[in-house]
């Protein structure tokens, strides 16, 4: 179920593809497709937008998650009250939050700019205008996936040795102390952990910016997903898209190994 359709998208990769009677006529193009894809201007800036999403959205959700976790370690009562609140955006289909962020986001009547010309702030095109767009659908991703990231660092931040922070407070380390030079070191490999996932999901976003913009305004927020989509159902170039996805993989393939190589030697490390 892994390596058919994976095979099956490499010969793609490799050819033409022309439609006869409802069936696929494939011809080899050898590496003209790959070859072109160094000439598509709106491949590579939806690789550079990819990356940008990604690193943005992901470091934001570590943090706010990591923030949350340790917030949530200090509540004595009411603990899964809290954590069932928190794990509401994540719960909600992609559709519904496109649909919410949408309305939330209208120049017009949304709810955002109501609160902006509340305080004289003159509103905004936040899914118009090409020098917001992408912060306003990164803003909708951290929202959605920050519960992602606080519910595996509330485990690891439960799971911390309590004598170790004992010890540190005895030797007078402060509350910040404590976090900076313990905490932080011993959750290392769970950030890294929660990254790597978070990282090869946010990678292939494709609903939020679909639903939201669809790339727009113009490229501003076109992403892989996105582009492939296009490629192989809208504009039915099937050898493109295949390459592209080829591609893409073997991006995130390295991204991911690199990632792995470095929880691995910090690991052995420890």
């Amino acid at each position: 179920m892994t390596l058919l359709p994976l095979v099956e998208l490499l010969v793609l990769s490799f050819s033409n593809v022309s439609w006869q009677k409802a069936k696929p006529i494939l011809t080899n193009a050898g590496l003209a497709n790959y070859a072109a894809l160094t000439h598509d201007a709106v491949f590579r800036t939806s690789i550079r937008n990819t990356l940008v999403f990604t690193c943005i959205a992901v470091v934001l959700e570590i943090i706010f998650g990591l923030g949350l976790a340790f917030a949530l370690g200090a509540v004595r009562r009411g603990k899964n009250l809290y954590t069932t609140a928190f794990m509401v955006p994540l719960l909600l289909p992609g559709i519904v939050i496109g649909a919410i962020w949408a309305l939330m986001y209208n120049p017009d009547f949304g709810i955002i700019n109501s609160g902006l010309m509340a305080l004289s702030v003159p509103p905004q095109d936040w899914l118009g205008n090409p020098n917001l767009a992408l912060g306003s659908v990164i803003a909708v991703d951290v929202w959605h996936w920050t519960p992602f990231c606080f519910l595996l660092l509330h485990a690891a931040v439960e799971s911390l040795p309590g004598d170790v922070f004992e010890a540190a407070r005895i030797d007078g380390a402060g509350a910040w102390q404590r976090c900076w030079h313990v905490a932080l070191p011993l959750l290392t490999p769970a950030i890294l952990v929660v990254f790597a996932f978070r990282a090869v999901i946010a990678f292939k976003v494709f609903d939020e910016i679909y639903l939201l913009t669809s790339g727009g305004p113009g490229t501003a927020t076109e992403v892989v997903s996105l582009t492939i989509y296009r490629r192989f159902f809208i504009e039915d170039h099937a050898g493109s898209g295949a390459a592209m996805s080829i591609t893409a993989f073997l991006v995130l393939g390295a991204v991911t190994a690199a990632l792995m190589r470095t929880m691995w030697s910090r690991t052995r490390r420890s």
